[in-house]
């Protein structure tokens, strides 16, 4: 039998591990890795941080975890891949199963014939269509070529400011590569917060967060102009008529598919606008399959199709490609949870599943608390951790987890992300068996703790309110009783000073004469992280009050102007 030919377009993520992974399973296969960038198997997510200094050597972008560079020779050695850098793929013919491809810098072409073609095309970095774009300064960090560019930015710190377009995951981490450079950094998000993976509630703390670190965030504004002298950028002009001085702008408002090859050789094109796949990852062509940035893919949750250009789903996507085309469809892909965090500073911001938005609009009844405490006891230096969890409320399944602060983030959204993945209740989280020791983790997990909170407010002991709901009442004709359960000396060193009152939930028995004696008002109880609010709120309700509220998350996830 004569040996299979494998064919794989795409040198980036997906790519490489279709052609490492069909290499593992047919050790007869010929298979070749067409690339058009002269670089093999980028890192691309770390380019974010060799801008920022993390790392200097641009060649770890590159190799492996043993320090070997993944070039053309080391596919032909270590692999038996043949792969062509600095050539483009121009034509697919599926009639006679074979690819046209073209060696840029000679200009000259090739057919490959294939038995099973895998397209990885990857994605291009959306622009904004303004005036100006193509001025020397302003830039994208999607490529190689465009981290290299920044790098130099950093390195020659000739420039001062620079505007960053686009408060998502690659805008925020190329913002604080730049911030660590010691330039003036100021991002510009069109949408009412940045972060939309995130509820408002926890993306306006990043955002605080954010400014804490001196980055200025402009919000519900866009972009109308770059401008420039002399061909050079000088400036950013916003859609409300503000000129923002800069000698940088790097654009990042996402991504798009490359899907021209793909459709122009009559393969199905989804309305997400990736290739369609099915869970084999094989397109509407029974011998293509397709994997990576270029293809839309199935929400798990919500069954609907989406974009997800994330480098785990790429080599995911990959693996179950090439097993498919080596030994028949047999592995499966089966979605995505579109599971996301990155690095703020010294926060990390994360989510997986839908939010309540999302989950009350394909029909469910979303519930939700936030949770406020450390990742580790005090002793142990713990750190805070502010999460948000979305269960629906006749099921008690969860939807949704999002955590954000100094604190391990990644453990909290990955716990979340195989409690969604496997199907689990807010009851089974609640008793479930995590590892515990006080260097990692308190005696109740903060992801388990969130479960309990869920229990308390979806089992009627708890009547759990937001931050955002507060400040909305504090706005009415009679707006509720604030009360602050902390001590004195907590009181002094931050507070509110909306309103509130100061009773310790200690002296709370004693001194439920300075209350309203109207057991019907409306009380609003909380604390730091408000654990001494629900008892507050227990207390109240056990003397007669039948309108207590508990502020979730307390002071810890109040994102509004406080007086201390």
């Amino acid at each position: 039998m004569d040996a299979k030919k494998i064919v794989v377009i795409g040198g980036s993520a997906a790519g490489p591990k279709v052609a490492a992974k069909a290499r593992r399973l047919d050790m007869d296969a010929k298979i070749t890795l067409i690339q058009k960038s002269p670089d093999l198997s980028m890192a691309s997510c770390g380019y974010p941080y060799y801008v920022g200094g993390f790392f200097d050597d641009r060649n770890m972008l590159l190799s492996t975890p043993t320090g070997v560079t993944r070039d053309p020779g080391f596919f032909k050695k270590a692999k038996n891949v043949t792969a062509l850098t600095s050539t483009e793929a121009v034509e697919i013919d599926r009639a006679q199963k074979r690819v046209c491809c073209q060696h840029l810098p000679s200009g000259d072409t090739q057919w490959i014939d294939y038995d099973k073609l895998i397209v990885c095309t990857g994605a291009t970095a959306k622009k904004p269509p303004v005036s100006g774009i193509e001025l020397d300064g302003v830039t994208t960090l999607v490529s190689i070529q465009d981290a290299d560019y920044l790098r130099r930015i950093r390195d020659e710190k000739k420039i001062h400011r620079a505007v960053v377009v686009g408060g998502g995951l690659i805008g925020i981490e190329t913002c604080e590569a730049l911030r660590l450079a010691g330039i003036e950094v100021t991002i510009v998000e069109m949408l009412p917060q940045i972060l939309t993976f995130l509820s408002s509630d926890l993306s306006r703390l990043v955002a605080n967060h954010l400014q804490s670190k001196k980055v200025h965030v402009i919000r519900d504004n866009g972009v109308s102009a770059f401008i420039g002298e002399n061909g050079k950028l000088s400036g950013v002009k916003l859609q409300n008529g503000t000129e923002l001085p800069c000698e940088l702008a790097v654009v990042a408002i996402g991504v798009t598919p490359n899907v021209a090859l793909a459709q122009k050789a009559g393969l199905k094109i989804g309305d997400v606008g990736g290739i369609v796949v099915d869970k084999y990852m094989q397109t509407s062509d029974p011998d293509i399959y397709a994997a990576g940035d270029c293809v839309e893919t199935r929400h798990i949750l919500t069954g609907k199709q989406v974009h997800a250009p994330f480098g785990d789903l790429a080599n995911l996507q990959g693996r179950v490609a090439a097993a498919n085309c080596i030994h028949g469809n047999h592995a499966e892909f089966k979605g995505t949870i579109l599971t996301g965090i990155c690095q703020v500073f010294d926060y990390a911001a994360g989510a997986t599943g839908i939010n309540e938005a999302t989950a009350r609009a394909i029909g469910l009844d979303a519930e939700t608390i936030i949770n406020a405490s450390p990742d580790k006891p005090g002793f142990m230096q713990g750190k805070l951790l502010v999460s948000k969890l979305i269960v629906d409320k006749k099921s008690r399944r969860l939807l949704g987890y999002q955590s954000i602060g100094p604190g391990d983030v990644s453990k909290q959204i990955a716990s979340a992300a195989m409690a969604i993945t496997g199907g689990m209740t807010v009851d089974d989280i609640a008793v479930a068996d995590m590892p515990y020791a006080p260097p990692f983790s308190l005696a109740i997990d903060h992801f388990i703790a969130s479960a309990h909170i869920m229990q308390n407010k979806l089992d009627g002991h708890m009547q759990g309110v937001t931050a955002a709901y507060v400040k909305e009442r504090l706005c009415c004709n009679e707006p509720p009783f604030l009360l602050d359960a902390r001590g004195p000396d907590e009181y002094e060193q931050m507070r509110l000073g909306i309103g509130e009152v100061l009773i310790p939930l200690g002296a709370l028995r004693q001194r439920l004469d300075e209350l309203p004696q109207d057991r019907s008002i409306e009380i609003i109880c909380f604390c730091k992280i408000s654990l001494r609010g629900y008892e507050a709120a227990l207390i109240l309700q056990h003397a007669g009050y039948t309108n207590v509220k508990v502020m979730e998350g307390g002071i810890m996830a109040w994102s509004y102007p406080r007086e201390l």
